[in-house]
């Protein structure tokens, strides 16, 4: 009876320890802050051309890792308006923001996910390719906030 209270022990403590090292793979460990180039922090591609042009942004921060090109998000305030947007840079309907580590609050992924669905934001494509099978993705609602991230293209999704 002893052996078999240690072994279900083992296994519960070995089980623990698991479901810790995940939990901190996932969520803490490789993210770091980025790093923005000041006047090129975010990028959109306009209509009349392939080559992304910087944007207007204000009090961005964002995380990525090298582990995975899809781990970046950003968030940040634009001035620039949804019909000056639309009008000069390229949309990206395909958008679908993906969730991030619980110690990045600013970014909300089901709360923008449905922005986009309703209309109530917009999606534009930020950097085409900037992986290989991965593009980056802008969405802006009306009062200004922003949001980016990477995600996987067509050349990934079927």
């Amino acid at each position: 009876m002893n052996a078999g209270k240690i072994i279900v022990g083992a296994i519960v403590i070995v089980a623990a320890v698991a479901g810790g090292f995940l939990w901190y793979t996932a969520e803490r460990a490789f993210y770091e802050p980025v790093a923005f180039q000041p006047g090129q922090e975010i990028r959109l591609v306009p209509l009349t051309g392939d080559q992304p042009e910087a944007i207007v942004v204000e009090g961005i921060e964002g995380i990525d890792a090298e582990s995975s090109p899809i781990k970046f998000r950003a968030c940040f305030r634009t001035p620039l308006s949804l019909a000056m947007l639309t009008e000069t840079y390229r949309e990206y309907p395909e958008a679908e923001p993906l969730v991030t580590p619980s110690g990045f609050d600013c970014f909300d992924a089901a709360a923008i996910g449905r922005a986009l669905e309703t209309g109530e934001a917009l999606a534009f494509l930020s950097e085409p390719n900037i992986h290989p099978g991965v593009d980056r993705v802008v969405a802006v609602f009306p009062d200004g906030r922003a949001y980016a991230w990477n995600q996987l293209n067509a050349e990934y999704k079927d």
